[in-house]
């Protein structure tokens, strides 16, 4: 049945939980354009065989085909948005740098996008806060407290706070530390924020 592998495409994302990155489905894509590539070539002929002909018995089919074409076309576009939503909220929570498992279920081109996305995303951050730049980043909900107690899960080494103190994170220490120096670690996992 005609667009059924463009469905398809749009099922396997709808089966994947929101916040993660399914693999590119390229031979999935690759089958959805071959069919599409297909109608046209077939429509084409058609028209050209009903406008030599004067075959109006042709119009029809013309007329679903290019509705099957409408239908894949809708159906890629909204697979590859879908998937460049999600890599600009992994951009959000990840910060710049993308862990190896998401980056291994990105094709080429969502690569090269990532790339330009967050080169941006740095040029827009860098313009703002009077020419010091504003990392927007960082907080994406209003924070509770300035600082929060954290424990370190693994070593990191050293950390450099903006006042220029170097805190030591090894592994099981406890500090508190003010939420904006931290807040990338913690989604990093080398820390954990610890209820007070």
């Amino acid at each position: 049945m005609f667009g059924e592998k463009g469905v398809e495409l749009i099922r396997e994302l709808k089966r994947t939980n929101e916040g993660q990155l399914p693999a590119f489905n390229e031979d999935g894509v690759r089958q959805v354009l071959q069919e599409m590539e297909a109608l046209y070539e077939h429509n084409q002929s058609d028209v050209n065989d009903a406008k030599g002909r004067q075959r109006t018995d042709l119009i029809p089919s013309v007329r679903f085909r290019h509705c099957c074409l409408q239908r894949n076309r809708r159906c890629l576009c909204a697979y590859l948005y879908d998937r460049l939503l999600r890599i600009r909220a992994l951009r959000w929570e990840y910060g710049s740098v993308l862990p190896a498992n998401v980056r291994f279920h990105m094709s080429a081109e969502e690569l090269q996008w990532f790339a330009r996305y967050k080169k941006s995303l740095a040029g827009f951050m860098r313009s703002l806060g009077g020419g010091g730049g504003l990392d927007v980043t960082q907080e994406t909900k209003a924070p509770k407290s300035l600082y929060v107690q954290v424990r370190c899960v693994k070593d990191h080494g050293e950390l450099e706070l903006d006042d220029g103190t170097l805190v030591l994170l090894k592994k099981n220490s406890q500090h508190f530390l003010p939420r904006w120096e931290c807040e990338r670690l913690i989604r990093q996992g080398v820390l954990e924020h610890v209820a007070p």
